[in-house]
């Protein structure tokens, strides 16, 4: 048996995505010695991201672009979208605060502009950086407070997750963090006062490290779109993680687990949100649930994993947004203008997974004319699936029949929302007027969008929650509601801002908010005893 080797360190991260980024940044700004590890070669789910980050008050993007905005109307908003995942103190100061981790995040070599959409679209093209990424414009939400695109992209092309992860990992090393890749944590060691001091991990090192960062590499993506490529290409890193040498990593002050969720674990998935396990696993083979389970082995305890997002966009095109989104039974799910979140977690919880968009000619003529210039080449491929795809008939009862939807009420839904439209009504499922039209010419499209397993048109989904912590410290709970010692948590791996609900960026942002938390207060965990 290899000998263990040992290393000593003031603060030890499990986990190298955006959160394990900024808690090592700010702890190391804060004088601690920090070491990070990674299962694989760093950046998870936060790489293969878009890149988002929610954020709003007043940036210095939003004002270059002319919007205003603040703390205030920030918080109202999200006051409607976050719910109990987090108290109300916390809500807002993660708002007051949110201009200045922008700053921060630029301060670090991340990339932002003020580049403003002009149409509402799931993600915006290579010419905008700035975006309603929320429901902040939809109806119900716009009369709360007043709407601001919030969505920060990373400026970069195709999806800029990798772009804001690249900068805060070379940021990381600037800093002097060591950071070990390859190295697999297996167990938290506790002392005799019941303290977390040290991570037992496994670490591959040579040519089978050089290899095993080849394969989950790859493994991550493309794999994210194949997941049978994944899962073979993940076999094959598990057999070369057999010839990984043992390792301990002393922790002097404290322990951060920032190691993702749990998409990619069939059987936590089976066991917390079975309605959910025919999406796409927004994530690495890492979000496997590991980190949750290692601060439970200590006496952590985890919430809100039933807690899934999952994503049916329709736009862009933006023209879609005037189709009518309904289920079989031919009745409207909801406002088309919500944020595609809200529509995923319509369709799974309370429509089947059954769902289709009901189009007529004339959106759908806009719908192809809009693809070139408002999409990235996967929204693309997913519209031009959908549109060629599609049930169609010259009468409404006619294209219900040929997708399967009861012909009768869906004919009731079109006339309801069509006398409304033209009489200047108020739209019967609240979609406001800017995106209100009838639906009237012949021929008529229903574009399936039913969650199921697809890979021209998959349904990505993310788990939201994750173990309880301090929301003052990040510091983890027991099941007293006790911290802890020496233990935190942060990003996926902890109940956070996103933890009930999803808007693109909300999980970056807390990621960045979380992990610096973390990072902060891992570093006073042992100021009085020093004292």
């Amino acid at each position: 048996m290899a000998q263990r080797s040992t290393l000593h360190a003031d603060v030890v991260i499990i986990g190298f995505g955006a959160a394990g980024a900024c808690a090592a940044l700010e702890a190391a700004h804060a004088g601690a010695r920090v070491v990070v590890l990674d299962r694989f070669g760093g950046g998870g789910a936060s790489a293969l991201s878009g890149g988002v980050v929610y954020a709003g008050g007043g940036t210095r993007e939003q004002r270059a672009a002319g919007v205003s905005d603040s703390p205030e109307a920030m918080f109202a908003y999200l006051r409607q979208e976050v719910g109990d995942a987090v108290s109300e103190r916390t809500l807002r100061r993660f708002c007051e605060g949110s201009t200045e981790m922008i700053t921060w995040l630029a301060q670090h070599g991340v990339p932002f502009e003020g580049s403003l959409c002009p149409y509402k679209t799931s993600y915006p093209s290579n010419r905008h950086y700035l975006y309603y990424s929320g429901s902040e414009a939809a109806g119900g939400f716009r009369d709360v407070a007043p709407p601001a695109p919030r969505g920060h992209r990373t400026k970069g092309r195709g999806t800029s997750g990798k772009v804001l992860f690249n900068a805060l990992a070379a940021a990381v090393r600037r800093a002097g963090v060591q950071v070990l890749t390859q190295t697999r944590a297996t167990e938290l060691v506790v002392d005799a006062d019941g303290r977390v001091c040290a991570v037992e991990c496994e670490q591959l090192r040579g040519t089978a490290a050089r290899e095993h960062r080849v394969v989950s590499r790859v493994a991550a993506k493309p794999g994210l779109y194949v997941p049978k490529l994944a899962r073979k290409l993940h076999r094959r890193a598990e057999r070369l993680e057999r010839r990984a040498e043992p390792l301990r990593i002393h922790a002097d002050r404290a322990v951060i687990i920032a190691a993702g969720g749990f998409v990619s674990n069939r059987e936590m998935m089976r066991r917390h949100a079975p309605a959910y396990r025919a999406g796409l696993p927004l994530g690495t083979q890492g979000d496997d649930g590991s980190g949750i389970r290692l601060g439970q082995s200590v006496g952590g305890v985890p919430d809100k994993l039933d807690r899934v997002s999952a994503w049916r966009f329709i736009t862009p095109p933006s023209a879609l947004l005037s189709g009518l989104l309904v289920d079989q039974r031919g009745s409207r799910i909801g406002d088309e203008s919500r944020y595609g979140a809200a529509h995923g977690q319509a369709i799974v919880e309370e429509h089947g997974g059954r769902a289709w968009l009901l189009v007529d000619r004339d959106l759908r003529r806009r719908a192809k004319h809009q693809l070139r210039s408002q999409t990235v080449w996967f929204q693309r491929m997913q519209a031009e699936y959908l549109l060629a795809t599609a049930a169609t008939g010259d009468t409404v009862e006619a294209v219900a029949r040929r997708a399967g939807v009861d012909p009768g009420h869906l004919q009731a839904t079109v006339d309801a929302h069509n006398d409304a439209a033209r009489a200047g009504k108020p739209d019967p499922a609240g979609k406001p007027a800017d995106f209100v039209r009838p639906v009237d010419q012949p021929p008529y499209s229903l574009l399936d969008v039913s969650v199921r397993p697809s890979t021209a048109y998959p349904c990505p989904v993310l788990t939201l929650g994750g173990l309880r912590v301090d929301e003052d410290t990040g510091q983890v709970l027991d099941e007293r509601g006790d911290p802890v010692a020496g233990l935190y948590a942060a990003g996926r791996s902890a109940v956070g801002i996103c933890s009930n609900s999803y808007i693109s960026g909300l999980s970056l942002a807390d990621c960045v908010f979380s992990g610096r938390r973390a990072g902060v207060h891992s570093v006073k965990e042992l100021s009085d005893a020093d004292s």
